[in-house]
């Protein structure tokens, strides 16, 4: 497969730009054809680009090479599936899907069809996390801390849908988590739940989390997420076997809004170059992790204590 590769991009929501400016940045991207079902988003899409509103239709008519899902959690199976049955590699926000079940019908739909099928974990493409892992490479490490703290409100983006259980899965285990323990996954490899406390408003939707885990070699982990923090902040925690810690600030030299995003997602989509020119899938700690995050997932929910619910107040803290 020689020149650039063409991409077709699905949901021109809150995460589209940084998709849209990476592929425009990269020599191995051509953007050909885009969707979303709202007809005015369409309409205002600078360009001369494709525009569909169905994705069948961008599949059959555009011919992508590959695909970037950016919709709503509830409907990354019906788009994942169909690109892939069209032979069309996928590149999908996390989580995969909104289910285990229905994560795990997707993995085994791409390695029917050989199709590249990729969770875009953007997080693990930070700079300041890259570092981090490498820092850690080879060295023992005694415990993993998390924190993804954020209120919800700020990040919307006009995309409601993040506040309604049915549609999102939950609330921040279910959309955040993943992002979360798959930076987890990246330091220690395979991982267990083993607890979790989770607050949840009277809509039903989770606003807080703690997740505890533990590695294959005892290691232990805990992942913090908050829908109702008074600001941003995220970072990983390290403390090494011989007592050193380490720390990495997502978030640090990146002062714009969601700033940090713009490098990550050009390493998203340069890695989703190799993989639909090799005909190959993540390998390494990342491989299938949009399965593995999903699992987690669900064992965060089935371990949690009763949901304690939140006043409203209490949620807007």
């Amino acid at each position: 497969m020689t020149g650039p590769l063409r991409l077709g991009v699905v949901g021109l929501g809150a995460i589209s730009p940084y998709y849209l400016a990476a592929a425009e940045r990269l020599p191995e991207w051509r953007l050909t054809a885009v969707c979303d079902t709202r007809d005015q988003v369409l309409e205002q899409f600078p360009g001369p680009v494709a525009r569909f509103s169905d994705h069948r239709t961008l599949l059959d008519r555009a011919r992508p090479d590959a695909l970037v899902v950016a919709v709503p959690n509830d409907v990354h199976l019906p788009l994942c599936r169909d690109a892939l049955a069209a032979g069309v590699a996928v590149c999908v926000e996390k989580p995969l899907a909104l289910t285990a079940a229905e994560g795990s019908a997707l993995v085994d739909l791409a390695r029917r069809y050989e199709v590249p099928l990729m969770t875009a974990f953007h997080r693990r493409y930070n700079e300041a996390v890259r570092a981090l892992a490498r820092r850690t490479t080879g060295r023992e490490i005694r415990s993993v801390r998390v924190r993804y703290l954020e209120r919800i409100e700020e990040h919307l983006g006009g995309e409601d849908w993040y506040l309604d259980p049915a549609r999102c899965g939950g609330g921040c285990v279910a959309d955040n988590g993943p992002n979360a323990l798959d930076l987890v996954r990246l330091l220690l490899g395979e991982l267990a739940v083993t607890g979790c406390e989770i607050h949840r408003d009277g809509s039903g939707v989770d606003r807080q989390a703690v997740i505890r885990l533990r590695g294959r070699t005892g290691t232990t982990a805990s992942v913090e997420l908050d829908w109702s923090y008074p600001g941003e902040r995220k970072d990983i925690e390290v403390e090494l076997g011989s007592g050193e810690a380490l720390h990495a600030d997502i978030l640090a030299g990146h002062t714009g809004f969601k700033a940090s995003l713009w490098h990550e997602y050009e390493a998203i989509l340069t890695e989703f170059a190799s993989l639909v020119r090799n005909g190959g899938a993540p390998a390494g700690p990342g491989a299938h992790g949009g399965l593995a995050a999903l699992e987690l997932v669900e064992a965060a929910y089935r371990c949690a204590r009763p949901a304690l619910d939140t006043t409203a107040a209490d949620a807007d803290r």
